[in-house]
C-alpha cells in the first residue's frame, strides 16, 4: 500500500486497527484531521458477481470515520457510530479504492463526517456520511 502522509498522532493506541480492518486490508494512511484518508483493496472483498461489495465498502467508510472520530476525541477518548448512510455509485472489480474522510461538524458529542470513495482512476464508487457518538476521557 501507500506510505502514510501524515503519521499518527502518538497519544493513539498502536492497536487501535481492529480484526476486520486486517481482513479486509483496509489501511489509514493519512492521519490529517480535516482529511483522513484509507486504502482497501478490492481483491477479496467482492461479491458474488465480482464487484466491491457493498458490506466492505461500509466497513471501509466505518473504518476511516471512526479514526476521524478518534482524533476528535483526543487522548483517552472513545467513540461508536450510530448513523451510516452510503450510494454507491459505480461497480469497482479490481485495483484499490480510497476512501478521503472530511468533518461536517465535530461537535462536543456528535461528529459527522463525509466519506467519498473512488477507485485507481479517481472515478466515484460510493459515497456516504457517518456520525458517531464521542465519549472524552475524563
Amino acid at each position: 500500500m501507500r506510505q502514510v502522509t501524515t503519521a499518527a498522532p502518538t497519544w493513539l493506541p498502536a492497536d487501535l486497527t481492529s480484526p476486520l480492518d486486517d481482513k479486509l486490508g483496509i489501511e489509514i494512511v493519512d492521519w490529517d484531521p480535516d482529511r483522513v484518508v484509507a486504502r482497501m483493496p478490492v481483491e477479496g472483498n467482492t461479491q458474488p458477481f465480482g464487484l466491491l461489495h457493498g458490506g466492505a465498502t461500509c466497513a471501509l467508510v466505518e473504518s476511516v470515520g471512526s479514526h476521524a472520530a478518534a482524533l476528535a476525541a483526543g487522548p483517552g477518548g472513545t467513540v461508536v457510530g450510530i448513523e451510516l448512510n452510503a450510494s454507491y455509485l459505480r461497480g469497482t472489480r479490481s485495483g484499490v479504492v480510497t476512501a478521503v474522510c472530511t468533518p461536517v461538524r465535530r461537535g462536543r458529542t456528535l461528529a459527522t463526517f463525509l466519506v467519498d470513495v473512488h477507485d485507481d482512476h479517481g472515478h466515484a464508487a460510493a459515497t456516504a456520511r457517518l456520525t458517531c457518538m464521542i465519549r472524552r476521557a475524563r
